[in-house]
């Protein structure tokens, strides 16, 4: 690249990752595209919640305008910030001092958000740099370093760089970095969203409206549980209409809920899974309760079988860093993890946050383009195959059959309960 050139950046995938690099490169003043598939929103995890830490809502902070990270703040969920552990029975092992967010307009706050609202937030200034119905088939390289990408509906676009954003099954890592394997973990989360209502919300324990949560029991399986509380309807004009509608229960945006999934090894549920309807993941997952505290039992039995999904749980395999060229990663198409850490989302801003910096510093001049993907992808598979570890490690622990290590966690939590700066320090680190 040369100082008069202007960059142009090709990403495949409209994802958090991609349309939060999207958005940063285009307030830098930046030439750049996102090609989603997906003419609407099909994604069964839409409508899921999600925790941002203090460096996800810095990235955010850094890649939206000052107007749209103000949205972001002012839609996230009400309440504090906070976390606990709980036995399948509801005895307390650990709960973490609540934080309210400062809303600092520079980020370095935890917040509760919606996948749908943040993505609608995420596309409300993108205009059409967001081409919807265009799915990415593969990409070429000229002689003169530029990149081809090719398109479904028979269109090409030509690039400096082509950022692969396409989430786990992604086509451009398949092409670029064919070695690089995704796998099962063996692990299966059957999940669901309670409505809360007048009336249904009478019905809870008051425990699990206050904040996440992660269920315990003494082996083999784990229960998540995160209220989403919603303010009353506001004006959606700052969203602008680049977000299609959503229906149906499971993509509902405006009704509070509790979300919960419980997860296992396969082998522990005893059936084909993928062979169930909604309705009989329901009825399974409420026999694998069994036994457990009412509360939960509730939440679980009167859950909306509509909003009940399937969720196989799998992980990237870490590799070596590979050759740099004009084709790069980020998010799920590089470092899919699983979300028992709860970092998946976060550390796809952090590579957005960073990749945006280094593709704005080659625009500007001040670096050559390979040298700046390079330092991108040194920093990017050290700190994501980190996280990719510490999500598989958590997964595993989740679900563990080792009744003498879960006694003994248990016991971990109940100590660093009663020891408040211990509590502190344990909470500094969540999602990180």
């Amino acid at each position: 690249m040369s100082n008069n050139a202007s960059l142009r950046v090709i990403i495949a995938g409209g994802g958090i990752g991609g349309l939060a690099l999207a958005n940063g490169l285009r307030r830098a003043g930046v030439g750049v595209s996102v090609h989603e598939r997906e003419i609407e929103r099909t994604d069964r995890l839409q409508g899921f919640r999600i925790h941002i830490s203090p460096k996800g809502s810095q990235a955010l902070a850094e890649l939206l305008s000052p107007q749209m990270f103000s949205t972001f703040i002012s839609r996230t969920g009400k309440g504090d910030i906070s976390f606990g552990f709980i036995t399948e029975q509801m005895k307390q092992l650990l709960e973490f001092d609540p934080v309210e967010p400062t809303n600092n307009p520079a980020g370095g706050d935890r917040y509760g958000v919606s996948r749908i609202t943040l993505r609608q937030i995420l596309l409300a200034e993108l205009g059409d740099t967001v081409r919807f119905g265009s799915m990415y088939e593969r990409y070429e390289r000229r002689q003169d370093g530029r990149v081809v990408a090719h398109f479904a509906n028979g269109t090409t676009e030509i690039g400096d760089v082509l950022v692969g954003a396409d989430g786990g099954t992604s086509r451009v890592r398949a092409q670029y970095l064919p070695h690089a394997q995704r796998i099962d973990t063996g692990i299966v989360t059957i999940a669901g969203k309670y409505p809360l209502t007048p009336e249904t919300r009478d019905r809870l324990d008051p425990v699990l409206l206050r904040h996440p949560v992660s269920v315990i029991p003494p082996t083999g399986c784990g229960l998540f549980v995160a209220p989403h509380e919603f303010d009353e309807p506001t004006d959606d004009a700052l969203l602008g209409a680049t977000a299609p509608p959503v229906t149906g229960a499971l993509f509902d945006n405006s009704q509070s809920y509790v979300l919960w999934g419980f997860g296992a090894k396969r082998a522990h549920f005893g059936a084909d899974l993928e062979a169930l309807d909604t309705g009989q993941l329901h009825d399974l997952a409420v026999r694998m309760t069994e036994g457990w505290a009412p509360a939960l039992r509730r939440l679980v039995a009167d859950t909306d079988t509509d909003t009940v999904t399937l969720l196989p749980i799998k992980t990237s395999v870490p590799l070596d860093a590979w050759e740099t060229t004009s084709v790069t990663l980020l998010g799920d198409a590089i470092h899919s993890m699983t979300p028992f850490g709860g970092v998946g989302a976060n550390t796809a801003l952090r590579d957005a946050q960073l990749l945006c910096r280094k593709l704005t510093a080659v625009d500007r001049g001040e670096q050559p383009l390979l040298p700046a993907i390079h330092e991108y992808e040194a920093q990017m598979i050290d700190y994501g195959f980190a996280a990719v570890r510490t999500s598989l490690r958590a997964a595993n622990q989740s679900v563990s059959d080792n009744r003498l290590a879960r006694t003994a966690g248990r016991l971990v939590f109940r100590t660093v309960n009663a020891v408040p700066p211990l509590r502190r320090k344990m909470f500094a680190g969540l999602g990180a």
